[in-house]
């Protein structure tokens, strides 16, 4: 008996051994047949067509296709390969040959996939055979015991002969049969009544997670701050369980408040552009709804557990603004650790430009990251920095924030304040600008100012740019330095 128990051991560590044998002979069981004894199994083989379309809100719209045989009367469908990230409550299924023929009088969706631990526990109360493998005088043979599964819970107990035996270990377990209740993938299995032939193009649509987009952009920017050049990207990540090949792809971009009734929209919108689309060298852009809809102009496939990148467009030669911004701060009264010294300001760089179709862009642009690149003396390029954009319609600016400016010094310093009466003030502010670039540049600032005001006196041309705030546009000299003084009453 010691023999067989040091034979019936290790059920646990032999159980990633299971996985490659059980997979191959899984399918013939996959399921059971109804009354009638009509079965049919459609795989990947069958897909003629297959269409995805991605939101950027983790949320897929998938549109299989496939040509199958359906026996007549009412029979079992199993359909295989599908994501297994599904959510069964949107799942749709018609016959496109003969819509009115077929009928489905149930849905199931299996998702208790074949994996060898699952295998183990549904062999509770049945026989298995436990094998191991022993070498004596340099010779390997193999020994097998027959073993009855009691039960499996955090380890299984099993019964050999009239012993109950636990802890022990084998190389590996051999099983007699697969249970009809395990699925090697995925699958939706619907009972059909069939009135019509036997041969059927049919489709399945349904809704999956872990399906999402994101737009991700690369400007390069020339060595004079006046051009650029940009690339969109459209980074797609799958982890839904399965592949989608040979796939016609479509983006969603947009905020989705009301995802049923769009998502319906959606689907008819795939019913009624069943032709193929054509080849093209970037994504399509077409207005959808309150949303927008870019069209992949080839077919692609997207593999399971891949991140993908797609080209969606491409300009050169735009113009591009250079921005140096210092934006005053409300608080701003004195110098507290340090009175008499003046508070410096970062000075904050931006490119702008302007999505039109002027300066070959003008296709409205997911939200997303630009990563910006500039060309440096030896003809490489540098990265300098990155900002992210929203959702962006044609003809609006971006503004991309790509850092601090290094040689370019802000400080300010409150040179008055003065009491008027109980609610009148008036305060005066020096902000001086050191430029210690090469080149000359002009420097925004943005100054807060509350209450009721007025301006009394300025050093540079001002502008009011809202109720509580004052711009100045100040030139700095190359390697120089300007002072933007005012003063302002103010009434509280």
């Amino acid at each position: 008996m010691t023999a067989r128990l040091m034979l019936a051991a290790a059920a646990i560590l032999a159980l990633p051994l299971l996985a490659p044998a059980a997979r191959q002979t899984v399918t013939p069981i996959l399921a059971a047949s109804n009354a009638d004894g009509a079965r049919t199994e459609s795989s990947l083989d069958d897909q003629t067509e297959l269409a995805v379309t991605v939101y950027n809100q983790d949320l897929a719209l998938v549109r299989d296709v496939r040509n199958i045989r359906l026996s007549k009367g009412t029979v079992d469908l199993n359909f295989q390969d599908i994501a297994a990230t599904v959510n069964a409550a949107t799942v749709h299924f018609r016959s496109l040959s003969e819509p009115g023929k077929v009928h489905v009088l149930e849905q199931n969706y299996e998702y208790d996939l074949l994996e060898p631990d699952k295998l183990l526990r549904k062999y509770v109360g049945r026989d298995v055979t436990l094998v191991r493998r022993v070498t004596e005088n340099g010779t390997t043979r193999e020994e097998a015991v027959k073993a009855h599964l009691l039960s499996y819970n955090a380890a299984p107990v099993w019964q050999i002969g009239g012993e109950i035996v636990t802890g022990l270990q084998a190389d590996h377990i051999r099983f007699p049969e697969l249970p009809g209740n395990l699925f090697a993938r995925p699958t939706l299995i619907w009972t059909l009544q069939n009135d019509g032939t036997t041969r059927h193009r049919v489709e399945a649509s349904y809704l999956a997670t872990k399906l999402a987009w994101n737009a991700d952009y690369v400007l390069t920017v020339g060595r004079d701050d006046r051009t650029g050049d940009i690339d969109g990207w459209v980074t797609l990540t799958n982890g839904s369980g399965t592949s989608f090949r040979n796939a016609s792809l479509q983006l969603v971009a947009g905020e989705l408040n009301r995802v049923r009734q769009q998502l319906g929209k959606v689907r008819e919108e795939f019913r009624l552009n069943d032709s193929a689309v054509p080849a093209a060298a970037r994504m399509a852009e077409e207005p959808f709804s309150d949303y927008h809809l870019y069209t992949l102009g080839r077919k692609t496939t997207i593999n399971n557990n891949e991140t993908k990148q797609v080209s969606m467009l491409n300009a050169s030669a735009f113009p591009v603004k250079k921005r140096y911004v210092v934006d005053g701060q409300a608080f701003y009264y004195r110098n507290a650790r340090h009175p008499g010294s003046p508070l410096k300001d970062p000075v904050q760089v931006f490119y702008q430009l302007k999505n039109e179709e002027k300066a070959g862009l003008g296709m409205p642009l997911p939200a997303g990251t630009v990563r910006v690149y500039q060309a440096d003396t030896k003809g490489g390029v540098q990265f300098v920095g990155e900002d992210r954009i929203d959702h962006t319609p044609k003809d609006e600016t971006l503004n991309l924030k790509i850092g601090t400016a290094f040689d370019v010094v802000a400080e300010r310093k409150q040179t008055d304040f003065r009491r008027i009466s109980d609610n009148v003030f008036e305060v005066e502010f020096a902000v001086t600008l050191r430029n210690h670039k090469a080149a000359p540049i002009t420097v925004e600032l943005n100054e807060p100012v509350g209450g009721t005001w007025r301006m009394l006196r300025a050093s540079h041309e001002w502008t009011k740019s809202d109720a509580w705030a004052v711009q100045f546009q100040a030139p700095v000299a190359a390697d120089g330095e300007t002072t933007v003084s005012y003063r302002v009453r103010v009434t509280y």
